[in-house]
């Protein structure tokens, strides 16, 4: 028999967008919530990720709005000495957790349903029961799985795996018991960079990895990521120097040069030019620590694993069946084109900011309290598509600027933008002196700069 359900917004997901988004309808309205996940507890693919997993941004402004993540604290000693703490899965998780039962269920207008498959139009089921449920939303369904994460140990491989060769997701590399021929690391992006300082922090000799590297990445320093006042000139000067390096740009090829020499990206080997951008942050402790590994492979992507031979696309490089090959070939997340975030009574949270997913989120919740006409809810909360080339870099990037742009439109918006706890940049931004003319300088090279590397950005897309 299924059980009829009521409420104001059908949630399905309680990762941290799906959090983020429930949090402000809770503060902000007194509207009525169902949140269904398939999995036992919220937080998403915090639930299965790797043990050693860390936030690969500050804490300060991660999770939901009305609850502090961490307590400002800077980190002291290892890579990420004197930046903001990087939470770690198992504190992250935990965080989620509290949320939901000291926050989201006392206050009555909260139904949550784990360990339940949704099945869509509302209907789901409990996969421990076996109950069945229709909820209807009086105002509307919110889809908060678009951008769910896929991480290695839920993830299949695309690739053949003879049997007998030891082949792990990173999940599973602090569960080995006896010493290794080596390890080949498979995927050269975030999840391969982890288990890459994970094995040289355990005290792996660096020639013992090889690193499959089927395209090199663009990478954050995350220096330029802190908002706090020390990191002025490293995050906002940042941003002043991105636009610089887009605006006078005569190329896309001048324009990722430029972006270098300005200390906006990073890159493993200045003799290989990245063509992957998925916005991962790195220190530069962490960036040189990649560089003690010298056995990188670029041969493209991985089309079979034996126990002697590795096969890739370009070409085959030796192995052995005493070898540990960790699969760190996931994609990080789903890339979907094309959907509006308001349509129809469906609200599909994306990402309005860049690298900002939990504040997305969190923004688009509020505009939904707040306008009412779709098309300008859609025009406020533009989609800022999930990068993966160099070409997405500026699609990306000039997504952002328009959004920017249409934002600082509405005073209202900005006030509500600049008292939002997971909302960085603002809070520097509104409290610089007027006699202080270093700051001021960098602002009015973001100003002047803005709209050109905008244009620009378009002239690059079109040509």
């Amino acid at each position: 028999m299924t059980e009829a359900l009521s409420a104001d917004y059908v949630i399905v997901g309680s990762g941290a967008v799906g959090m983020a988004f429930a949090d402000i309808i809770l503060s902000e309205s007194d509207a009525s919530m169902i949140i269904v996940d398939q999995y036992g507890k919220p937080g998403g693919h915090w639930n299965v990720a790797y043990p050693f997993v860390k936030l690969h941004q500050p804490a300060s402004f991660y999770g939901v709005s009305s609850k502090e993540l961490s307590g400002g604290r800077s980190e002291i000693g290892g890579h990420n000495d004197g930046l903001g703490e990087l939470s770690s899965g198992a504190e992250v998780s935990a965080y989620f957790d509290d949320v939901m039962r000291h926050q989201f269920l006392p206050s009555g207008r909260v139904q949550y349903f784990p360990m339940c498959t949704y099945e869509g139009d509302g209907t789901f089921s409990s996969r421990v029961s076996g109950q069945r449920y229709h909820a209807v939303a009086t105002k509307k369904h919110v889809d908060a799985t678009l951008m769910k994460t896929s991480v290695p140990s839920t993830h299949t491989p695309n690739f053949d795996i003879e049997p007998g060769v030891k082949f792990m997701p990173l999940n599973d590399l602090p569960r080995i018991n006896e010493h290794p021929d080596g390890f080949v690391v498979i995927g050269a992006g975030k999840t391969g960079i982890d288990a890459c300082l994970w094995l040289l922090e355990q005290g792996v000799d660096p020639d013992k990895i090889t690193w499959i590297i089927s395209r090199d990445s663009w990478f954050l320093d995350r220096r330029n990521t802190q908002m706090t006042e020390e990191f002025f000139f490293n995050s906002i000067g940042a941003a002043a120097s991105q636009f610089e390096s887009i605006a006078q740009a005569t190329s896309p090829d001048d324009m990722f040069d430029r972006l270098v020499q300005s200390g906006y990206f990073l890159q493993l080997d200045p003799d290989h030019r990245p063509t992957m951008f998925h916005g991962a942050t790195v220190t530069q402790s962490e960036l040189n620590a990649l560089r003690e590994i010298k056995n990188t492979v670029r041969l493209g992507r991985v089309t079979s694993v034996g126990q002697h031979e590795i096969c890739l696309d370009k070409g085959t490089i030796p192995t052995s069946p005493g070898t540990i090959h960790v699969d760190c070939s996931a994609t990080p997340i789903s890339r979907v084109e094309g959907r509006a975030v308001f349509k129809d009574g469906l609200i599909t949270p994306q990402m309005i900011r860049p690298y900002q997913p939990v504040f997305s989120a969190a923004m688009i919740a509020h505009v939904e309290l707040n306008y009412t006409d779709e098309a300008e809810k859609n025009g406020i909360c533009g989609v800022v598509p999930l990068p993966d080339t160099n070409v997405d870099y500026m699609t990306f990037t000039l997504a952002s600027l328009i959004n920017q742009k249409n934002w600082r439109e509405r005073p209202e918006l900005q006030k509500w933008i600049a008292q939002n706890r997971l909302d960085g940049p603002s809070k520097l931004l509104h409290n610089i002196a007027e006699g202080d003319v270093e700051k001021i300088a960098v602002i009015k090279r973001i100003k002047d700069n803005a709209p050109a590397a905008a244009i620009k950005l378009m002239q690059f897309l079109q040509s």
